[in-house]
């Protein structure tokens, strides 16, 4: 029995899967196209993540698609507002009618003879297994695993007699009101989740091993505001979404280039926010320099505020063990709870954890080298939806979709079926795929494809310049090889086995 065939496959419904879907009707529209989505509705992280004050910490501007004008009145936009922003795109546009939900994709094999990916998922809702075939695969699973976040092994949880959650396992049951509240970490999750619990918790305290950077930026763009009330929505969006990128590109290369300069201005505004005489030193000043990790953002300064209010207070130590009463810390000291939030962060899972074959060999994804930031080298006719570290996901989400449209568009003017990224430069050096020192990506790294020291294989993290190479860049580059598919056994790329 033949199997399913389509000529675009894309996996994952989330922020960028229906991003990929939009491009793929808009610019190849003769293209057939799939979405496989494990979950049972669209959304991704924006319907799994459930915990009190969910937002985005990119402004929607940015994370917002380039061709849907984001209208609400906050740039920083809480959780329900972007999945109600991504369900309304997606409805509009007939891109839910492609959606299979409850399929988990768990498997891809490529076939050089044939040009096609034979592609396995399991059903979570009848536990059946699907096979597909297509032309092109289209990775939108994001970045982290979405059945588990990362908890230490701290020791003594068992001995506590409240209650202990993972912000990724929050669900509406859970009760904090006037109770003593400890939220482990100083991420965008906690920074994120303290002053919305602080506004019914007895108290609420932010215990972090070390500071991270925290700024607040103003909830509403009052400049967007503005344009929206003089100029057509689609241009004032597409100026405050410039205005916003160039701002961003600009805070970066500062904190890379006057990393002492952006400390200052950091300070100059947590002293203004935070009560006289609070301790910035231990609290809010890291060890690492500025954007070496994300910076924490807190639109009005709403975690800044509970503080001042005495309804949060933040404490820098090492945890000892939890008690039946709280935790006990290395200094000695006890922090009394009832409830205990874990935003220790993700665990990360590149393509969604599947297994992945070329001609019968198993593709160690650790070893191959990432092309543009998008594709695998020795791995044909898949692309990978990756935003940035530095400003917003969906930024490169778009140029990528953009690009894979182009990249097909050129092979069907050419005949060809198979596009391969190798690597001929034997001078290019092996980087980590992502520069952070946060510690999620620290775990994770060695499972990642790699980076190289120059381009077409180097991650710039440059919107700016990945919209040259991408949008304007030649598809043929020396580093793409097309095959028609004549003699198509002998042409199959060289790809890294897994061990």
């Amino acid at each position: 029995m033949s199997l399913e065939h389509v000529d675009v496959l894309i996996v994952g419904a989330g922020l960028s899967g229906v991003g990929a879907g939009y491009h793929l009707q808009e610019n190849c529209p003769e293209k057939t196209f799939a979405i496989l989505e494990a979950r049972d509705c669209i959304g991704g992280t924006w319907d799994l993540f459930r915990y009190p004050g969910i937002r985005s910490d990119s402004d929607m501007y940015t994370l917002g698609y380039a061709f849907r004008p984001w209208r609400e009145a906050k740039s920083i936009a809480d959780g329900p507002s972007i999945l109600r922003y991504v369900r309304e795109t997606a409805a509009e546009n007939a891109i839910d009618r492609k959606v299979r939900f409850h399929h988990r994709v768990v498997g891809a094999e490529w076939s050089t003879a044939n040009a096609r990916w034979t592609v396995e998922a399991t059903r979570s809702d009848t536990k059946e297994t699907v096979r597909m075939t297509c032309g092109f695969l289209l990775m939108c699973s994001g970045y982290y695993r979405y059945d588990e976040g990362y908890t230490p092994d701290f020791e003594g949880t068992d001995s506590f007699a409240g209650q202990i959650v993972h912000p990724q396992k929050w669900t509406q049951d859970i009760d904090y009101d006037g109770k003593r509240v400890v939220v482990i970490g100083s991420g965008a999750t906690a920074v994120t989740l303290i002053p919305a619990l602080a506004q019914s918790a007895a108290h609420v305290t932010m215990l972090q091993r070390s500071p991270s950077y925290v700024v607040s930026l103003p909830a509403e763009d009052p400049i967007a505001n503005l344009l929206r009330r003089l100029l057509p929505a689609r241009l004032a969006y597409s100026i405050v979404r410039w205005k916003n990128v160039v701002i961003t590109m600009l805070v970066f290369q500062l904190s890379r280039r006057r990393p002492g300069l952006v400390k200052a201005l950091v300070r100059k505004g947590l002293k203004r926010r935070l009560p006289q005489g609070f301790d910035i030193d231990t609290h809010f000043k890291p060890t690492y320099g500025p954007w070496d990790q994300r910076l924490c953002l807190v639109p009005d300064g709403d975690l800044f505020d509970a503080i001042c209010a005495g309804r949060a207070s933040v404490v820098t130590d090492r945890i000892e063990s939890f008690t039946k009463d709280g935790l006990r810390l290395a200094s000695g000291a006890e922090l009394e709870a009832d409830l205990i939030v874990t935003a220790t962060g993700l665990n990360l899972l590149t393509l969604g954890g599947m297994r992945v074959a070329v001609d019968g060999r198993d593709v160690d994804i650790s070893q191959t080298m990432s092309y543009k930031g998008m594709m695998l080298s020795g791995v044909p006719n898949m692309a990978m939806a990756f935003g940035y570290t530095n400003a917003s996901w969906t930024l490169k989400c778009d140029l990528t979709c953009a690009y894979v449209c182009r990249l097909l568009n050129h092979m069907d003017e050419h005949g060809y079926v198979q596009s391969t990224p190798q690597n001929p430069d034997p001078s290019i050096r092996e980087e980590p795929f992502i520069d952070f020192s946060s510690s999620y990506v620290q775990r994770a790294i060695d499972q990642f494809p790699k980076q190289g020291s120059k381009a077409p294989w180097r991650l710039y993290q440059n919107y700016a310049l990945d919209i040259l190479a991408l949008r304007f860049g030649a598809i043929d580059d020396g580093a793409m090889e097309f095959s028609n598919g004549a003699g198509a056994q002998q042409a199959a790329p060289a790809i890294p086995a897994a061990a």
